[in-house]
């Protein structure tokens, strides 16, 4: 099976995503600068989506350049990541609504748990598909980001419940991390 619907998809669904986000920002009530005040923690919450969701589109493009073919199975794992993605406007939403509340900062971390558990099943079903001497692999690595970013989500969530600033700056973390462009996939296509 042919990967271009896979992408189209995936492509407009995080489309969407990022509309919703974007919709559910408010306009203040007010002409001056101090009226965007309050909606700060929901302009921040925005910001922080905004980078994982670029992020996860990012690395979804240039994982697929490298791909040569789906099965049902990975169509499954897509959807999985997918899924998680769509949760991510209403865990921005409840945390920056709440003003970064330790159980809304835990929830938004859950969320981006899951969505990089799924992506790593994503990535580990496409790497079993194409096989260890396949370009993919030669382009993954061990993929010590994606393995250390879980371990970080976790930590951040346990530790929120101590503080939940501790918390949000680790997906801070996290996102500056993946933010850098890596340049493995490409590397390996282009050699």
């Amino acid at each position: 099976m042919r990967k271009g619907r896979l992408e189209a998809f995936s492509d407009g669904v995080l489309a969407i995503i990022i509309t919703i986000m974007v919709l559910e920002l408010r306009v203040p009530h007010g002409k001056h600068p101090g009226d965007l005040l309050p909606l700060l923690p929901i302009l921040i919450s925005y910001i922080l989506s905004f980078v994982h969701i670029g992020i996860y589109w990012n690395n979804h493009h240039h994982m697929f350049q490298a791909v040569q073919k789906v099965r049902g199975g990975i169509l499954w794992a897509n959807l999985y990541l997918l899924f998680w993605l769509s949760l991510l406007p209403f865990a921005t939403g409840w945390m920056g609504e709440n003003t970064f509340s330790k159980w809304p900062v835990a929830f938004y971390g859950f969320i981006l748990l899951m969505a990089a558990i799924a992506y790593f099943i994503l990535a580990s079903s496409l790497l079993r598909l194409h096989g260890r001497d396949s370009t993919l692999s030669a382009a993954f690595g061990n993929d010590f980001k994606g393995k250390i970013s879980i371990v970080i989500y976790i930590i951040a969530i346990l530790l929120t419940f101590l503080n939940q600033w501790i918390g949000f700056s680790l997906y801070v973390i996290v996102a500056i991390v993946w933010i850098v462009p890596d340049p493995r996939i490409e590397k390996v296509i282009n050699s």
